[in-house]
């Protein structure tokens, strides 16, 4: 039986009752409609998941008591999604179903072409609301983790936040040689589990952008002769590692 899933993010080894508040008490008592005595499991966010009881109802919260402590399956992956703002809601979407398909980490940013450039107070605003839908988003898919949703970032200091050991994959549509399946293939990449991502925005990369990407170590690839669009992108790639390397592998679920 798959049980209801709770994110409580002050969740630790060690203790034996937890208590929920708020939005989580309602999302018990009037959404799920637990009754006292039911399961539920919790999740940190962080790779922590619990068993726990719903004990008592009562006026400061509901109650849980910590059963045990699950071991969830460890991902074969560390991906990370750069993705350059898109218009409207288009970056909800993407959080969202970036989350659903495994992305451990999602950087924002703004690239020379990107028409949406909110300011300082819309910028906090939209990243608290990102946050949100991950954590949404890593409950109902069955995610123990929610991604890390950083600040909105200028290309330049997004292309600084690859970390030693990833591979940077920088999707460009005037690329015409690189395939993403030949790559994954490839010896560059057969034994690779920590890829970097960059996908731009409505108007593409520029010539200067890709050369600046390249110069930082980042292989220039396409995903065949097809311009999609920038929510389309993300979701197809990740589709992919996740089909070759990740959780849609056969060799990854006979492990």
């Amino acid at each position: 039986m798959t049980l209801p899933r709770l994110y409580l993010p002050d969740v630790t080894d060690g203790k034996t009752v937890v208590q929920a508040k708020g939005k989580d008490l309602h999302y018990l008592k009037s959404v799920l409609r637990l009754s006292e005595g039911s399961e539920i499991r919790l999740f940190d966010g962080t790779g922590g998941q619990w068993r726990a009881l719903v004990e008592r109802y009562d006026d400061e919260g509901a109650s849980l008591r910590i059963l045990e402590k699950d071991e969830p399956a460890a991902s074969a992956l560390e991906i990370t999604l750069a993705q350059s703002l898109p218009k409207a809601d288009k970056m909800d979407f993407i959080v969202r179903k970036g989350t659903e398909l495994g992305a451990g980490r999602i950087i924002p940013f703004i690239s020379s072409r990107s028409v949406s450039r909110p300011d300082a107070g819309r910028q906090e605003n939209r990243i608290l609301r990102w946050r949100r839908i991950a954590a949404e988003a890593a409950r109902q898919s069955g995610r123990s983790v929610v991604p890390e949703i950083t600040d909105i970032l200028s290309f330049e200091t997004m292309l600084s936040r690859r970390q030693a050991g990833n591979l940077g994959l920088f999707f460009w549509e005037d690329e015409k040689n690189r395939f993403l399946k030949s790559l994954l293939g490839g010896p560059s990449a057969r034994e690779q589990s920590r890829f970097f991502i960059v996908v731009g925005p409505e108007g593409g990369f520029s010539r200067d952008e890709a050369d600046r990407a390249m110069s930082d170590g980042f292989m220039a690839v396409t995903l065949g002769p097809y311009i999609l669009r920038t929510e389309t992108a993300p979701l197809a790639i990740l589709s992919i590692l996740q089909y070759e390397k990740g959780s849609f592998s056969e060799r990854t679920c006979h492990e």
